[in-house]
């Protein structure tokens, strides 16, 4: 008797979700709770988020870095960290100088927006990717670069090991903030477009370039795991060519894999093998 895919998919996706957790970027903390702590927080300041909005698409850039202010501060335009930083976008005074905000505006909400703005919109051209942005934003360009170096990467999902242990809690903070508003996967899907450009792994070994990398469409049925046992390579390999592709598949049953150019024919001459071991392995 043939399995039923219909019936067997949610328990593969939670496998596969099991599988690969904490591994790539997902929101880590989706509890009812959580949401509605963050939906609560915006509503109670709607009139400022409505500011903040305004000024970030002045800027081109997206609503939800209207999260990184909930983050920071839950909009609390007069909170002092104990490290020093002021307002809502939680400048320290060495960040405002640098992009003209005095240390006594920093509290001031339209020109600290204004300027976070334009900081946002600068680290987005050095990094083209909103994940890393939120991470230079807290601890530095500084300790993103070597952060980098120590990792032989550039892809956050490798190299934010080396971060300070704060700068990682904030960037999963963020990811929180925007499951809870709807917007995670276009977070998501940003970082995705944006490895495409060089992605690394070892240790600052092989470098595969974008125009190395193929895709195809999976559902979930199929397991990551059995994925790299067929094509013979580590599955950790194969699973920093697809960051989020756990997510990906969770949230909408389909996702897009990505594989080298010369891995790609022999994983469609596999496929239904590959798909025939998820499911038999699976229900085990």
């Amino acid at each position: 008797m043939k399995p039923n895919l219909r019936n067997i998919l949610p328990i593969l996706i939670i496998l596969t979700s099991q599988l690969v957790r904490g591994q790539f970027l997902s929101a880590s903390d989706t509890s009812e709770s959580s949401v509605r702590r963050y939906k609560s927080i915006i509503s109670s300041n709607r009139e400022i988020v409505q500011f903040i909005e305004y000024s970030l698409s002045e800027k081109g850039l997206p609503r939800h870095l209207r999260n990184l202010a909930l983050i920071e501060s839950h909009f609390n335009r007069n909170i002092t960290s104990g490290a020093g930083a002021v307002g809502v976008w939680q400048f320290m005074t060495s960040h405002a100088n640098q992009y003209g905000l005095t240390e006594q505006d920093r509290n001031d909400l339209y020109k600290s927006t204004k300027t976070a703005a334009v900081s946002l919109s600068s680290l987005y051209k050095k990094y083209n990717n909103w994940v890393t942005v939120v991470a230079a934003y807290n601890c530095g360009e500084g300790n993103v670069a070597k952060a980098m170096q120590a990792a032989g990467s550039s892809q956050y999902h490798i190299f934010y090991k080396y971060l300070p242990a704060e700068t990682i809690n904030h960037v999963k903070k963020y990811l929180n903030a925007c499951y809870a508003t709807g917007e995670l996967q276009s977070v998501l899907s940003n970082y995705n477009s944006s490895r495409m450009n060089t992605v690394f792994f070892g240790n600052g070994g092989s470098k595969i370039n974008n125009g190395d990398l193929s895709q195809t469409e999976i559902n979930a049925g199929f397991n990551l795991k059995i994925i790299a046992d067929e094509l013979k390579v580590e599955e950790e390999k194969l699973l920093s060519w697809n960051p989020g592709i756990d997510q990906e598949l969770q949230n909408k049953g389909v996702g897009t894999l990505y594989l080298p150019t010369d891995l790609m024919p022999d994983f469609l001459l596999r496929k239904t093998k590959i798909l025939s071991r998820s499911i038999k392995e699976g229900v085990k």
